[in-house]
């Protein structure tokens, strides 16, 4: 495999609103739509569909959500081999809210995704001991995330940690993954400061590249990313074509998928230049409705971004 991801499926539930409500307040929708989502299913998808050869661990539930998921992702060429199914929970899902400006509200109800225990991480050994790229997110039982991540390090597999949602009392894991990827708030959460802005995310990127893992990515929305290596003495920002969004829901995931992909198949090109081309796919997403739906497939972006020219340009 080029890419394993262990992870979550949620099936999403999404209402399009005018303004996301405010605490006991009632407003009426304009639209509504299910579709796939969960922040390792997501992944993997983009990976999929920018041709990396990919693998999901996850869980999901013995319900007619569950079925229809596994038939999806078999659809998107995805191994399904170790993506089990409990009769524990339902599968798990997430109710969300998508304002006119493209901004989202999400809840997510992990069901399923919690019985991905240590032991389904264990049996899929030889997935995590083959890939190119191990990448996992927290929105599954952490207990399992930081055996995935312990074990990519025994079998010297590099490994992208999406520290999301990010909580408190996460010390064990930074030591264990060699990328962190977090937005402005989950850095605001793991380092206590504010991060409204690309200075901002600088200090931040400085301050968590200091617990432990090899590098760190801000992400930052339309403002592009900031990005610390252990190799470098600050933080540089790699910046991103600004586009009009539609939703949001979803890009951050496609942004982790990307990155995956150009780290374990086009090496050559770099970080920098990796989380510039993960970063344009990210946005492209953006431009459509929904989560995987708005994924696109390798053949319909533009060619340069698989080239081999540099497209990245610094100031």
């Amino acid at each position: 495999m080029d890419v394993v991801v262990v992870g979550s499926c949620n099936i999403d539930l999404v209402s399009y609103v005018p303004r996301l409500p405010a605490a006991g307040e009632t407003i009426v929708g304009s639209k509504f739509s299910q579709g796939f989502g969960g922040k390792g299913a997501n992944p993997a998808v983009m990976s999929a569909r920018l041709g990396a050869k990919t693998a999901l661990i996850s869980m999901v539930g013995e319900d007619s959500f569950g079925k229809e998921y596994k038939e999806d992702l078999i659809k998107n060429k995805i191994d399904v081999s170790h993506v089990g199914t409990t009769s524990k929970a339902a599968t798990g899902v997430a109710p969300i809210f998508v304002n006119d400006s493209g901004e989202n509200s999400i809840v997510v109800v992990k069901g399923a995704n919690d019985y991905l225990t240590k032991e389904c991480v264990e049996s899929a050994k030889y997935l995590i001991q083959n890939s190119k790229i191990l990448l996992c997110n927290l929105e599954i039982d952490p207990k399992a995330t930081l055996h995935a991540l312990k074990m990519a390090k025994s079998f010297n597999i590099r490994s992208l940690f999406n520290m999301a949602p990010a909580t408190t009392g996460l010390e064990d894991y930074f030591q264990y993954c060699d990328i962190l990827v977090v937005n402005e708030s989950e850095a605001e959460i793991i380092t206590g400061m504010q991060v409204p802005g690309v200075q901002e995310a600088k200090t931040a990127a400085k301050s968590i590249l200091q617990k432990g893992c090899q590098v760190v990515i801000v992400t930052l929305g339309e403002n592009g990313a900031a990005v610390m290596s252990k190799a470098d003495d600050e933080a540089v920002h790699i910046p991103t074509p600004k586009v009009q969004a539609m939703d949001t829901t979803g890009a951050g995931d496609a942004f982790c998928g990307s990155l995956a992909v150009f780290l374990s198949t086009k090496p050559e090109l770099g970080l920098q230049e990796s989380v510039y081309r993960a970063n344009r796919i990210a946005g492209i997403t953006v431009l459509s409705p929904g989560t995987q739906t708005s994924y696109p497939h390798w053949k319909d972006l533009p060619p340069e971004l698989f080239g081999e020219e540099r497209l990245l340009k610094l100031e």
